[in-house]
């Protein structure tokens, strides 16, 4: 347990502990402790020795710094967070969701259905107050603050997007950017998030942006650019004995499945292989453009499908006869992607999440709370994934008190994402250093039945 450092603790004097309730009690935090000074700290650092001349535990590092150092240090530590924080009032929590122009008009609604009435939930039970809690030993208290929700709907062409967020963020200051929908690109919004030092917590896109090292954004998961990965596996253990001659890609420009085409086509050609890729002829109609460019896959041929479930809808009765065939599960709707029986017999999935029967009862709390709140599921997986990263802000700020500072509430999902066992469609969440993606792998299935929506694995849980 680490003692808060910030100075209104360490220099905090005996008499105010006790009754400023302007100081939020955290763990680890021991209000009988001498307060320190500017020397006493420095001592502390470079020797380990506390305010009261004791040695400190083994366990705290000792540090040479030289006097420059030390200064600047101590100022730091001085000047941290002793000013407001921007979306904190003394009554309000202020947060935004995010939704690009071209997001999806169904997911959207259920989105924004889970989140208003969860924010109408928290807001409920806080109503009227809590009182301040004291203990014998030290004072512990918590403000109740309402949670207020801005939804910054974007406009126009990405390259506007990210100065009109600095519009928005201008007027109305946020803690943080909770969940959130885009469909092609959801790069400005990173790089917005990570210039502002702004969380962004869990948005609902399937192409992020791969940045580890950025330390605001966090994601579930690496979307297409993870089944990219999940299908290299699949052609480099079947390298051997498959005989494939050509691994085929088809998808749509400037959708997200061109990207992830484009990362397998990469890390084909890092293994000595190559990919032939094919965009459909945006004047033919579905149907048109998907048969021209099957017209000569054949035998020797992986086929590999980056197309939306729109798309899967206009595929020709009968699959053409190749070695292998593989659609992208995120695109095409999972196991309710609407395939024609041969090509569920024929096809498999790319599938980053759990499987079906394995995330039945964890999805049992995110189904049944949208139940008893009379909330109409039009799409399972965005409403449940923004239920999760609801209930991780909410868990996470109760564990923060009232230090409502950014760079914590980050440093404490990480935290929280390790704990947690209702996931949704996710068997684990976790981030290690420098990572920003809590789940990291995926199943090839196929569906078991041609009339069902039944998947099976083809492999076990995959981590490429």
């Amino acid at each position: 347990m680490i003692p808060p450092i910030i100075g209104k603790y360490l220099f905090r004097t005996h008499s105010t502990n006790v009754h400023d309730l302007s100081l939020p009690h955290l763990p680890g935090y021991r209000s009988t402790r001498e307060p320190y000074t500017e020397a006493s700290l420095a001592k502390a650092i470079r020797d380990g020795i506390g305010p009261n001349g004791r040695a400190l535990s083994d366990l705290m590092p000792r540090y040479a710094l030289d006097d420059t150092s030390m200064a600047a240090l101590v100022s730091y530590l001085t000047a941290l967070s002793s000013g407001s924080v921007p979306g904190v009032t003394d009554d309000v929590l202020h947060f935004a969701t995010i939704i690009t122009p071209d997001a999806d008009p169904i997911q959207r609604k259920g989105m924004l259905d889970v989140m208003q009435r969860f924010f109408a939930d928290k807001n409920e039970f806080i109503r009227g107050g809590v009182r301040p809690m004291r203990t014998s030993r030290e004072i512990q208290y918590r403000v109740s603050r309402r949670w207020q929700l801005h939804v910054w709907e974007l406009t126009g062409a990405p390259d506007d997007w990210e100065r009109q967020l600095r519009h928005r963020l201008a007027m109305q200051p946020v803690l943080a950017v909770i969940s959130g929908l885009g469909r092609r690109t959801w790069a400005p919004i990173h790089h917005f998030c990570q210039s502002s030092q702004l969380p962004c917590l869990l948005p609902n896109v399937d192409l992020p942006v791969v940045a580890e090292s950025d330390f605001y954004p966090v994601y579930f998961s690496r979307g297409v650019l993870l089944e990219a990965d999940l299908i290299l596996q699949r052609i480099e253990r079947q390298r051997a004995t498959s005989g494939f001659k050509r691994v085929i890609q088809v998808f749509r420009r400037d959708d997200i499945g061109e990207a992830a085409a484009g990362e397998l086509e990469r890390a084909l050609r890092r293994s000595g292989m190559s990919a032939q890729n094919r965009m459909l002829d945006e004047d033919a109609t579905p149907v048109q453009a998907i048969a021209t460019a099957l017209k000569d896959v054949g035998p020797g041929d992986m086929l590999v499908l980056w197309l939306r479930n729109s798309d899967v809808a206009a595929l020709p009765p009968a699959p053409p006869a190749a070695s292998a065939l593989i659609l992208s599960g995120l695109m095409a709707g999972l196991e309710r992607a609407p395939m024609l029986a041969q090509w569920r017999a024929a096809a498999e999935l790319t599938y980053p999440v759990d499987l079906p029967e394995l995330r039945k009862v964890r999805m049992n709390f995110p189904l049944a709370w949208f139940k008893i709140r009379h909330i109409e599921v039009v799409a399972e997986r965005v409403q449940t994934d923004t239920y999760i990263a609801c209930g991780i802000l909410a868990e996470t700020l109760t564990d923060m008190l009232d230090s409502f500072v950014p760079d914590y509430l980050v440093e404490r999902v990480e935290v929280m994402l390790s704990h947690r066992l209702v996931n949704g469609y996710y068997p684990r969440l976790s981030l290690g250093q420098g990572q920003r993606f809590a789940s990291k792998g995926g199943y090839m299935v196929h569906f078991e039945g041609s009339d069902d929506i039944k998947v099976a694995t083809t492999d076990e849980w995959l981590v490429p």
